[in-house]
């Protein structure tokens, strides 16, 4: 009779370390919580998979921080302030940054930067506030102290697995995957089974940046042309931008599915794997495409298909408050709010992205409550990012860089009030942690304009 599981030996797992905060992934939630904890003098580690912080900005090849600004009262406006401030300082120091241009058919304001700057950005900034990095780390699970409380997380690497102990943790992985081991609740999807499709990324070299123009208008014309002769994309809207040296385009326009048309699950083991297979060959199409029809492309060649698949969507950890399209296109208030996210709700469907905006004459942004980064049940765990307590809808908005910067920055710094004052994240002074904040640069959204915001 066949077994489908073998049994692991028992085991003895060597401790790695213990901190006082412990934050699982290094993408822009992450680097923001283990900076903002290790300023404040706490001892700290971040945990990343890769050799390299920036999460999909890196990773996934996004080479842009979108929900940095706001259209407020119909002016862009930089609204995301504080840590993501020192990081666009650092990049802009290095020479990394490009002039912020306009997105969405010319709707909202967004930041290229250049992917090698940001990795050396992020490894500076955090030496600078002590704060260790393992990299190479992969969660693998959580030993709980007791049923509300984790003592441990549990990593596999290249030395072998070890526990790294913390007082409190948190949770930036993207997935909510040490939420999950602990016991959160969570909701995958839309709760029909749906979630937003991924995407794999690419860069083009070789283009001619006089002939190509405002090619990133033509693309999509030409794209409309070919679907009427019976040419197939695999999403419609592309965004093919130049990059800080316009001889070099980044490209987002696949969107990768399952052979039934679901959209692949980041957290299933057979579908990324299919998924990255079936990204790869969507890249190389759709730049065949774009060389062959495009001025200035002839000549064009990929230079890189990002290492890893772009999962938009996955676990969305329920938290003491969650946040929804609702409130974000009513540009809500929270009396515990922590920053702002001025981004419109971006659904990528199946074979299309949907943008939905707030009103023209609206504030633009809505305020992120604090609550919404407390999971249920668990006292030591903040979840920050794009698993954090959000609905489908609302996770369409808020799960880009700039409100990802906003929660991981008040994660670790109420992580800091939490252990000064022997409460629980859930206990923190909200008056204080939003003082600290303030002080720190951050922009919680209790006036219409933030300070240097203008473009």
């Amino acid at each position: 009779m066949a077994h489908h599981h073998v049994d692991e030996p028992s085991r003895r797992t060597p401790l790695f370390g213990e901190y006082e905060v412990v934050v699982l992934g290094g993408g822009p939630a992450g680097i923001a919580a283990a900076l903002a904890a290790g300023r404040s003098g706490r001892s700290t580690i971040l945990i990343e998979r890769y050799g390299f912080c920036g999460g999909a900005g890196t990773a996934a090849g996004l080479s842009t921080f979108c929900g940095l600004h706001a259209v407020v009262r119909g002016r862009h406006e930089r609204v995301v302030h504080g840590i993501a401030t020192d990081i666009l300082n650092r990049l802009a120091a290095m020479d990394g940054l490009n002039t912020p241009h306009l997105t969405v058919r010319d709707q909202i304001t967004a930041q290229a930067y250049d992917i090698s700057a940001f990795k050396i950005a992020a490894d500076e900034l955090l030496a600078e506030a002590k704060v260790d990095v393992l990299f190479h780390a992969y969660g693998a699970g959580a030993v709980m102290a007791d049923a509300e409380r984790i003592d441990a997380l549990l990593v596999e690497t290249k030395s072998g697995r070890f526990a790294i102990r913390g007082r409190l943790f948190v949770d930036a992985s993207g997935d909510g995957d040490l939420a999950a081991w602990a016991g959160a609740p969570y909701e995958i999807g839309d709760g029909a089974g749906n979630m937003l499709y991924p995407s794999t990324m690419f860069r083009i070299n070789g283009v001619d940046p006089e002939r190509a123009g405002r090619a990133w208008e033509l693309i999509p014309a030409l794209m409309e042309e070919a679907e009427k002769e019976g040419r197939a994309f695999p999403r419609k809207k592309p965004i093919v931008r130049p990059q800080r040296n316009p001889i070099e385009w980044r490209a987002n326009l696949t969107q990768i599915k399952n052979s039934d048309g679901t959209a692949v699950s980041g957290i299933d083991a057979r579908q990324l794997s299919f998924g990255e297979v079936e990204g790869r060959r969507q890249c190389w199409d759709v730049f065949q495409f774009i060389k062959d029809v495009t001025p200035g492309f002839d000549r064009a060649y990929i230079v890189e298909i990002a290492p890893q698949i772009g999962i938009r969507e996955t676990r969305r950890i329920v938290g003491d408050y969650v946040l929804t399209e609702r409130d974000i296109l009513g540009c809500r208030d929270f009396e515990d709010t922590i920053g702002v996210n001025g981004w419109p709700v971006e659904a990528h469907v199946k074979g299309d992205v949907k943008f939905v905006f707030t009103r023209e004459d609206s504030r633009g942004f809505n305020q992120i409550p604090y609550r919404i980064v407390l999971p249920q049940k668990i006292e030591n765990l903040f979840v920050a990012g794009r698993c954090a307590s959000m609905s489908h809808e609302g996770q369409s908005s808020a799960r880009v860089s700039g409100p990802c910067f906003v929660m991981g920055q008040a994660a670790g710094t109420a992580a800091d009030i939490a252990l000064g004052s022997g409460v629980t994240p859930r206990q923190v002074d909200v008056a204080e942690l939003q003082a600290r904040l303030e002080a720190d640069g951050a922009f919680l959204g209790r006036t219409d304009h933030a300070p240097g915001g203008e473009l």
